[in-house]
């Protein structure tokens, strides 16, 4: 066996649980989630990268999960503006639904356009300062800044004021997560 293959095997062995997670965060969709893993998978292992290790390649995977997450909605907003062009007079009515989310901030999150949302994600859940977040993206620090304001107030009109919300335009401090919060680290 190569050692990609054993790098892969090690990521998806040790690591699925999270991946999974970070991709329902980013979609909202636990179906699109795990298609969303799958495709990054595929992406990130597709060509060989010679001293890749599960820590590597779990950040190549995150990354490809939010651009591919981002590419598809691109697609579908253009497909929504030319689809009436191909579309007959009457479609049938969808049979299953939407998926309901589980709790309110995915509920919330769902609310929040896909780039919006990826930022969000990426400073809340992922910890990374406004900068990184611009690199990771692709974006300016300033459009970051902006889509996080945006969804803060988006997320704070569906789900009520936030106890100790971090400032969004806090450049370089990672936000304290729930696991560390409230406690003196020595």
């Amino acid at each position: 066996m190569s050692q990609w293959q054993d790098t892969m095997e090690q990521l998806v062995r040790t690591r699925e649980r999270a991946l999974l997670s970070y991709a329902y965060l980013v979609c909202g969709n636990p179906v699109h989630a795990q298609d969303l893993v799958q495709d990054a998978l595929v992406r990130t292992f597709s060509k060989e990268r010679a001293g890749l290790t599960a820590v590597k390649a779990e950040s190549y995977v995150r990354r490809a999960i939010t651009t591919i997450y981002v590419d598809q909605y691109r697609r579908g907003q253009r497909w929504q503006r030319v689809q009436h062009l191909f579309r007959p007079e009457r479609l049938a009515p969808d049979e299953f639904g939407q998926v309901e989310a589980g709790s309110e901030v995915s509920d919330a999150l769902a609310t929040l356009p896909p780039r919006v949302r990826a930022c969000v994600v990426l400073r809340f859940f992922d910890d990374l300062t406004v900068p990184q977040i611009g690199r990771a993206l692709g974006i300016a620090e300033g459009t970051v800044k902006r889509y996080l304001s945006d969804g803060m107030t988006q997320m704070q009109l569906a789900l009520g004021p936030l106890e100790d919300a971090p400032q969004a335009d806090a450049d370089e401090t990672p936000v304290d997560s729930p696991r560390t919060h409230g406690r003196n680290e020595s």
